[in-house]
């Protein structure tokens, strides 16, 4: 069984990678060296984020929550272009894909089985989850 925090790797942390690349090379002129240093990869990393050849998450982009995700996104940019740091923001965006039940979709695709209560907002499966809270 997958835990929450392999599916945040695996499919959520490469979309906001992905999508904060964009933003800041596309919006906000930062060079892709510079974004691959504040990233702490590869300037190849982020030429594959900018061509949706890593980081790509169909369960991200059909969730219904995508243009939520993507407003955050931009404001995270915002943010780092003032001073912010990638770490930060980028938590802060996983926790806006947790709180809004994006996670939830992406456990239930990946899993076959309804998300702990870890994974879920309290309005959304706080009755479902089959399994205890530690």
């Amino acid at each position: 069984m997958k835990i929450p925090c392999e599916l945040i790797v695996w499919y959520v942390l490469p979309s906001i990678r992905r999508e904060l690349a964009r933003e800041l090379v596309e919006n906000h002129n930062l060079s892709q060296a510079e974004v691959a240093r504040r990233f702490g990869v590869t300037d190849a990393a982020i030429s594959q984020y900018l061509k949706a050849k890593r980081g790509t998450s169909k369960e991200i982009e059909n969730s219904g929550k995508y243009e939520e995700f993507k407003k955050e996104v931009e404001q995270s940019a915002v943010r780092i272009v003032n001073g912010s740091d990638i770490v930060t923001e980028t938590c802060r965006i996983c926790e806006v894909v947790k709180r809004n039940g994006m996670l939830v979709k992406v456990y239930e695709i990946h899993t076959g089985m309804k998300p702990p209560q870890c994974v879920c907002p309290e309005m959304e499966c706080s009755a479902q989850s089959t399994i205890a809270p530690l």
